[in-house]
Parts: C-alpha cells; structure tokens; sequence
C-alpha cells in the first residue's frame, strides 16, 4: 500500500459511534479514479464524507501521501483536496463567480482579495465546464445541473491533488454528464488530480473509472478494475434485480424480455437484428432470435430480450442439428423477420433456410432494412 498516493487502511466508517461500513481499503495512485457504485442508502456518501473529515472516524487510517488525514491541518486539507458533496449550498446574492472564486480562498491572505492570476483561473475554471456565461448570474437562480456545474468549477479552481465528487452527474442531462466526466478523466490524466466519486451509472462508472468499489448494505461488496467485477451476474446481486438486465457488453441496462410463447422469429446478423429486437421489445411481442453465432453482435442482445436463442459456435459452418432446431422453432411460428444479412461462407445454410421459409404459404415473411419501421409494416 506504501505506493499508492490516497490509501484507506481497515478504515471504519457511520453515525453516532456506530459503524456502517468496516475493512475499507482503497488504494490509488496519482491520477487515478474511483467509483463507489451501489444502491442509495449503502454507505457511498458516508464513506466521502468520512475520508473528507465531514465526518469523524470511527477506525483505521486515510493516508494522502505521507501523512494521515486526521494530522492534516485545515489549509493543508484545503490545498490538497476539493469537495463536492450533493448537499445543497444556498448562498444568498452570490453570483456563479463569485462562488467559483472561493476556490482560491485557501491561496489568498486574510482578506480573501484575489490577485489578476486568482481571477484568471476561476475565468478558466467557469470555461472547462462551460459555464463562462454564467458568471454574473445569481447563483440561487440556476437550474440544479447549472448549480452542479458551478460547483464542479469551484473545485477546480482550488487546484487540488485529490477530487472528491458525491454523484456529480446528478441532475445532468446527456450531454453535460459526459462533459462532466470527460473533464474529469482528462484532469486526472493531465494533471495527475486523484478522483473518488460516486455515480449512479453503471455504464459510465464502468468507462470512466480505473478501479470500482460496490457497496451494498452495509458491505464493501469488493475492490478492483470495472472490467473484473461490473459482471452481468454481479450487478444482478448488488442492486437486487429481478427484473431487467445489466449487458457489460453494451454497458446498458436491459429491461425484461417480453413474456408469452414466442409467435415470431428473427433472422438477422451483425448488428442488423438490434432495431429489430428493441422494436419487438417495446411491442411486448416475444420472440426467437437465430441462427446466431456467439461472437456476433446481435447474439449479445438477443440473449437479453429473446426468449429464446438459436446459436452455433463461432467460424462454423452452422451444423445439422442447428439447422433442424431452427427448422423445428419457424414451424411453430407465424411469422419470420429477416433482415440484409452480410452473407460468408460459415452462414450460407442461413441462405437456404430463408428460402425455405419463403416457399412456405403458412409463414408470414417480412423483410427489415434500417430505413423500414417495423410500424409501417403493421408489426
């Protein structure tokens, strides 16, 4: 642990005297990002007001460099790290620059006069989050993703070595929560600012982060990169779904397949198929998905919202038995979606099952291309 920058040594965490969450053990380097993901209630604001000293400590140690936490003076504590927790700040006639500009408190005198180089990075902070217009604007009169974004900038404006964020992206629409967290990812880079945040995102979580940590009820769940624990069957267990789906593939969250016996089958290949199964989806109509190979796009959705799956096993000819099995499943259906397969040599028996199916006067046949709306055609 002595090479990490921010570590967390068995750290004890609550309320009162009464702990919370026991054995928490971060490590990060310079630069580094964290994500606390979990459900709300868990623990996640707890543990980043605790390491923040919003919180008193109830065992164990946070080390930022060399020396613990708890030996850190105030001002130290101010020039090494910046806060933004989701409690609400309500400042009376404060324009959004004259908040950003109590970042540079912990550089200036007494007085709390800011020098042209004060002023000129909180100017440069307002323009890394787009907010250079806001600046005259009462802070009071902003929407909740503008006053997010306000407070993002002040903590930049304090220049710290540490970053600690509770669900920044709270209140964001798209297109300012991946702003948000693309400043973040290239602060850290950049500047080798350290991160500890929570979010809310799973999928944003799983991009932007270099290490994770779950909570869940009381418990850290683990500890490591998103790519080792953000798992399908892992996020199912830590947010209790029981309906819906987690697809690490995509990093989406998948709702229930439609119930019933399946009166449709799709045929469909590299991505061809997606519009398709979201469109049934959302329809309520289920249906048969095949014949898919496993490392095919269409497959990694379909294994979500199908009810059931057709499969053969990558860079093979599709077999007999797989070929019967998908004879067996159109039988039973009513209709059959295809869609313009890229043809190859493994999926050629894919070829004459269509025609077989087109020969067939019992089967409706319908053909799917991209600019075609399933609507339109009555489905």
């Amino acid at each position: 642990m002595t090479d990490y920058y921010f570590r967390t040594e068995d750290l004890k965490v609550g309320y009162g005297g009464r702990a919370l969450l026991e054995n928490i053990r971060i490590g990060l380097g310079k630069g580094e990002i964290l994500t606390l993901v979990g459900p709300n209630g868990a623990g996640k604001s707890t543990i980043l007001k605790s390491i923040t000293r919003q919180l008193k400590i109830l065992g164990g140690r946070v080390v930022i460099g060399e020396k613990e936490l708890s030996r850190l003076t105030y001002q130290e504590l101010s020039r090494k790290m910046a806060v933004v927790l989701t409690d609400r700040v309500r400042p009376e006639l404060m324009t959004c620059h004259d908040i950003v500009a109590t970042g540079r408190y912990p550089y200036t005198g007494r007085l709390g006069i800011l020098s042209r180089e004060d002023e000129a990075k909180v100017d440069l902070a307002m323009e890394l989050v787009k907010a250079g217009e806001l600046g005259g604007r009462l802070f009071t009169a902003l929407s909740d993703g503008q006053k997010q974004r306000i407070l993002l900038a002040r903590a930049i404006c304090q220049e710290p070595e540490i970053l600690v964020l509770d669900e920044p992206t709270s209140f964001l629409d798209i297109k300012y929560k991946l702003e948000l967290l693309d400043i973040l990812r290239r602060m850290a880079k950049e500047q080798e600012i350290t991160v500890v945040m929570s979010l809310h995102e799973i999928d944003l979580a799983g991009k932007v982060s270099d290490a994770v940590m779950p909570v869940k009820a009381g418990c850290v769940y683990d500890y490591g990169r998103p790519e080792d624990i953000l798992k399908e069957e892992f996020i199912r267990r830590l947010y209790d779904l029981d309906k819906g789906s987690f697809d690490p593939v995509f990093g989406s969250i998948e709702l229930p397949r439609p119930a019933g016996e399946p009166g449709t089958m799709v045929i469909s290949a590299c991505g061809r198929g997606i519009p398709v199964y979201r469109k049934l989806q959302k329809e309520g109509i289920p249906f048969i998905a095949g014949i898919l190979y496993e490392n095919d796009i269409d497959y990694q959705l379909a294994r979500h919202l199908a009810s059931r799956v057709i499969m053969e096993e990558p860079f093979q000819e599709i077999s007999d038995p797989v070929y019967e099995e998908a004879k067996d499943a159109i039988s039973k259906c009513g209709r059959v979606i295809y869609t313009d397969i890229p043809w190859g040599s493994c999926n050629g028996r894919l070829r004459g099952l269509l025609e077989e199916v087109k020969s067939r006067d019992d089967i409706e046949c319908v053909y799917w291309k991209q600019e075609f709306m399933l609507a339109d055609r009555g489905l």
